[in-house]
């Protein structure tokens, strides 16, 4: 018979139990796949105790609360005291064992039921608290390494530019190293920093579809008494440096229908004309690339076109490629200039069709505008534009990032992407397995390759490289490091191509839908990686014991055999890292006075399916062109992959479809100090906090360092500070650079993913970063500039 009939006990038990019901039938799939038994044993017992508690017996708070103690018990044994491994299999289990303390001295007729009830839930509470106290303070990750301590020789910057009170290119210098040598803003006056002033672009998107495809990604430039910059459809600017206040602006007016995954403009280029005379026109001019792929140059000083360069300051860089869609050709980067020659690629929009436009690189003349030369890789006995009734091979692997100059060598380094369409790979020439997903170095002044280095064979994870290589000394040698998306950092002599430190091989799993396409074995880098350990079912996450147990049974059901587990279309697979893993287009940044790399990355997997023509037909997976128009939506979600017999779908980051969290484990995204001469770790941290994040798509507004994803990169200086925001809090923040501990945040007035920059005007130092936010990090699209510095 009940002690006492409650309401409250019955109400709570008919939740444990229907809770208990879901775990049970999902515990019984997830153990035939071969998972956890947990699921299956706890969802019984909690029918169990629901029963009881629903019939008003105690015994029913006593087997909840042993299934609560052998829950810890199982917690700690699978992942130890991972405070984020812990959230899901502990949490949601605390808040139950709370109630049911609650519920408890409504079951009893003892005098004194109430007060151990209360007693017992603030014993409870106590012990949480401090447990999660301890278990959070051992999350951090500690300092593993001290810094170098002496000065590392031989980093003189070879693109012949000079980085300080100015900053005349993308990543500082086209040797891309992102490093300032200033030093008035430092570890002991950081917190001081205020806003000093906020400009506005006026590039908002103009339609909601448009929004859904805003993320500007600039750096601006520093020379003289100006800055420069683009909007997110290429609108150019020059501000004052000391105030924010504009002096012109050009708007090359781009229609919305050319803008293709992501309206953004990196940054502009700028080049003075040898032996110019003192006030002629376009002496200094500043050029960029256009989201309709033009070339546009204009006067420095007045932002008016330079009637010189190509018609009206215009170079049309599609022609050539035959027939061109809107949105299929693009320049998002900003040119490299080397020997004045202006050498750009462009980005093909992935997962179109086989045959997409050309990838070739072409470089211009920096005065006239005149094509020097085009690299097609598949007809590379031309020299010039195609003959007469021909075309740059379609298809072929491209550049969509940014690349490096090395002035003194004269030569470019292309991080090339793969060949049109990601994920299948029978109808590539050997040419383009040759090239793709390779770092090439080319001749400014022949426009021929000098070498190349591959980092994937065969690619079908597109891995292709989204980072700017980093041109360094290395022991004396003139180097370059090359980050990739699987994490690997490669460092390699910039003259030969000749790795500079240990390379291995793994065997890479076979398999997928093209079993003799597969390459038995891949590259990694021993010297340095970003990776992390292969993923297991333990890695899976949630808010609560049950959506990790569906994450559980999506592991199970996907095959994922490590690294290079290529794609199928019978099941899912894994992918890990995703396409936004290891490091992307914010490359790293490298202090040359200390011998240091600072390198954000991200650490999420993918999952993915290939997807029978058939079946994409039937569900209206359409080509833009097919489309009539953009179709905005995550890369790789629902693509075509026309001209093969496979469309793909790709789940990026690997999220939840009814709570929208991720079904890996955080971190997501981390920054890390790597010594240069060692390649050792120095210290690594999770990178972002989740105040945004949160299931459902609600922020949490918790200040947890959870390590988000993030888009973006870092600049390092001699002040001894790491600027860095990119992750999906919207905050900048101040790393100290010995630590690796947070000194200094603000938030931004939407999303930071784009790379700040340091510069110095009047006396006083400034960091600039473009808060533009970005639709596939899903932060908040705005158009401002902000800049900052100490208190006069």
């Amino acid at each position: 018979m009940p002690n006492r009939r409650s309401w409250a006990a019955m109400i709570l038990g008919f939740v444990i139990g229907l809770i208990g019901l879901v775990l049970a039938i999902g515990g019984a799939w997830l153990a035939v796949l071969g998972g956890s038994l947990y699921y299956l044993v706890t969802g019984v017992a909690m029918l169990a105790a629901g029963a009881q508690l629903i019939r008003g017996r105690m015994t029913g708070v006593w087997l909840y609360v042993a299934i609560f103690v052998l829950t810890l018990f199982w917690a700690f044994w699978e992942v130890g005291t991972n405070p984020w491994a812990l959230v899901p299999r502990v949490i949601a289990p605390l808040v139950l064992l709370i109630a049911v303390l609650l519920v408890m001295p409504t079951l009893s007729q003892a005098v004194n039921r109430w007060r151990i009830g209360l007693g017992a839930v603030a014993a409870v509470l106590l012990v949480a608290l401090i447990g999660g106290v301890v278990i959070g303070r051992g999350a951090i990750s500690p300092v593993m390494a001290a810094l170098p301590s002496q000065t590392a020789p031989g980093m003189a910057d070879s693109s012949g530019q000079t980085v300080g009170a100015d900053w005349p290119a993308y990543g500082g210098t086209y040797s891309a190293r992102r490093f300032s040598p200033l030093t008035q803003i430092n570890v002991s006056n950081v917190g001081k920093l205020r806003r000093a002033w906020l400009a506005h672009t006026g590039d908002m998107p103009a339609t909601p579809d448009a929004a859904k495809m805003y993320g500007a990604e600039t750096t601006p430039l520093k020379i003289g008494d100006t800055l420069y910059m683009c909007s997110a459809k290429g609108i150019m600017l020059a501000l004052d440096p000391a105030t924010g206040a504009e002096k012109w602006r050009f708007d090359p007016k781009v229609p919305d229908k050319w803008i293709p995954y992501t309206a953004a403009c990196r940054g502009v280029s700028y080049y003075a004309v040898p032996n110019a005379t003192v006030g002629q026109a376009c002496a200094t001019r500043v050029i960029e690339g256009t989201l309709d792929a033009r070339l546009i140059a204009v006067d420095a000083a007045t932002g008016k076109p330079c009637a010189d360069f190509g018609t009206n300051g215009q170079v049309d860089t599609k022609i050539g490629m035959g027939e061109v869609y809107p949105g299929l050709v693009s320049i998002t980067s900003p040119p490299t200039i080397v020997r004045g020659v202006v050498v750009t690629g462009h980005q093909i929009l992935d997962g179109q069709e086989r045959y997409a436009p050309s990838g070739v690189i072409q470089g211009y003349d920096a005065v006239t505008g005149a094509l020097r030369w085009g690299w097609d890789m598949l007809k590379p006995d031309w020299t010039g534009a195609p003959p007469a009734g021909q075309q740059w091979s379609r298809g072929t692997p491209n550049m969509w990032t940014t690349a490096s100059g090395d002035e003194a060598l004269g030569l470019v380094y292309l991080p090339l992407g793969n060949s049109a369409v990601d994920y299948w790979s029978s109808l590539r020439t050997p040419t383009e397995n040759s090239f793709a997903n390779s770092l090439v170095a080319i001749d400014v002044a022949t426009g021929k390759p000098r070498w190349s280095f591959q980092t994937v064979k065969k690619d079908v994870w597109d891995y292709d490289l989204g980072s700017q290589a980093t041109l360094i000394d290395y022991s004396g040698v003139p180097a370059l490091l090359l980050p990739s998306k699987q994490g690997d950092i490669y460092v390699l002599d910039r003259r030969t191509g000749r790795p500079l430190t240990p390379i291995g091989t793994i065997k890479a799993p076979g398999g997928g839908i093209e079993p003799a396409e597969r390459s038995p074995t891949q590259i990694v880098s021993l010297w340095h990686t970003l990776r992390k350990d292969p993923l297991t079912e333990r890695d899976m996450w949630g808010m609560s014991p049950i959506d990790q147990m569906f994450c559980r049974i999506q592991f199970r059901q996907a095959r994922y055999a490590g690294y290079f587990t290529p794609p199928e279309t019978g099941k899912y697979t894994v992918e890990y890292p995703g396409y936004n893993g290891g490091s992307d287009w914010g490359g790293i940044a490298v202090d040359p006075q200390r011998g240091v790399i600072i390198a954000n990355y991200n650490d999420m997997p993918n999952h993915v399916r290939l997807v029978p023509r058939k079946i994409a037909d039937q569900r209206g997976w359409k080509t833009r062109e097919q489309a009539g128009g953009p179709t905005p939506g995550a890369e790789g979600a629902g693509d075509p992959q026309a001209g093969t017999p496979y469309a793909v779908d790709v789940n990026a980051g690997w999220r939840m479809k009814f709570t929208g969290l991720l079904c890996k484990q955080p971190p997501y995204g981390g920054i890390r100090a790597i010594d240069i001469r060692t390649g050792k770790t120095i210290w690594d941290r999770p990178l972002g906090t989740a105040r945004t994040n949160g299931p459902f798509g609600i922020p949490s507004m918790l200040p947890i360092n959870i390590g988000t994803p993030n888009n973006g990169g870092s600049v390092v200086t001699a002040g001894g500070l790491v600027f860095v925001a990119a992750a999906t809090d919207n905050l900048i923040r101040a790393i100290d650079l010995r630590t690796g501990k947070v000194v200094w945040s603000d938030v931004l007035p939407a999303g930071g993913q784009a790379t700040p920059m340091v510069y110095e005007q009047g006396g006083r130092e400034y960091l600039v970063i473009m808060a533009g936010g970005h639709h596939f990090m899903e932060t908040p699209i705005g158009d401002q500039v902000v800049a900052y510095a100490l208190p006069k």
